[in-house]
């Protein structure tokens, strides 16, 4: 073929051009690149939105696993789910046997268990720094009153308790939660339990002090229960032991006649 002659027409060519390989992948990379149009309804979550259902589902857990006790299966009930215990050998005038009414710290002690163990704890000596003990307490050892003050209207920290420091003590009010009497069967409880020697609680103390303090809006502090003398009582005084299944005692809550003049 001669030098000077026309270069000859170049064909287009069918199917793949391997030539042009590297283009293509170029291409479908920067395609790959490209975020997905969102369709309506399935938008992904902000990342803040995700860390405040996060601390929502914390506490909340939190807060349960602290007041469990209001949420078990014999709250409401007076003798915390167990089973009346029976006489032996006493029966009724229909021959059939006669249940046994449960003492008050026996009633008190249930009530304790399923509300208060969970920060107390069963043997009384509570949790170093953040919850006080009751065992061996001057608050339950001394008077009444201040230890119905701190369970009906609750009690926030600093709190000192046998010379321990509880900076972070808080307490939640009992009172939209127990009534009067089961507020006094677990007073009586947790006087007379761990070696402790204070004397029962009556209903009728709990309610005559539930009156008294019904336009007190806050949980008590420290000073407010050093405000307060250390063997104070409620109102009516304490009542007098009653052995188990002895039936308590009418008297017990009638507060002293006033000297006569």
């Amino acid at each position: 073929m001669n030098e000077n002659s026309p270069a000859p027409e170049r064909r287009v060519r069918q199917g793949m051009d391997y030539g042009e390989t590297e283009d293509v992948h170029q291409v479908h990379a920067a395609i790959q690149r490209e975020k997905r149009e969102p369709a309506v309804g399935l938008e992904p979550l902000s990342l803040w939105l995700i860390a405040i259902y996060g601390l929502a589902i914390f506490f909340g857990g939190a807060y349960l696993g602290r007041y469990s006790g209001n949420f078990s299966g014999d709250g409401l009930d007076p003798f915390g789910g167990a089973p009346r215990p029976t006489k032996s050998g006493a029966t009724g005038p229909g021959g059939g046997a006669q249940t046994a009414e449960l003492s008050p710290a026996d009633r008190g002690k249930k009530i304790f268990s399923a509300n208060c163990a969970t920060c107390h704890q069963m043997s009384g000596t509570g949790v170093a720094g953040q919850y006080p003990p009751l065992a061996g307490s001057e608050y339950v050892n001394g008077g009444t009153r201040r230890l119905g003050m701190i369970v009906l209207k609750g009690l926030q920290g600093p709190l000192t308790v046998k010379g321990m420091a509880f900076g972070s003590a808080v307490m939640q009010p009992w009172e939209k939660t127990l009534t009067d009497a089961k507020i006094s069967d677990v007073l009586t409880f947790i006087r007379q339990e761990w070696g402790n020697k204070g004397g029962p609680v009556t209903p009728e103390a709990i309610a005559a002090l539930r009156k008294e303090l019904a336009n007190h809006p806050d949980s008590f502090t420290e000073p407010d229960l050093k405000a307060v003398p250390e063997d104070a009582n409620l109102p009516g005084g304490e009542a007098p032991a009653t052995k188990p299944g002895e039936p308590p005692n009418p008297q017990a809550s009638a507060a002293p006649a006033p000297p006569k003049a």
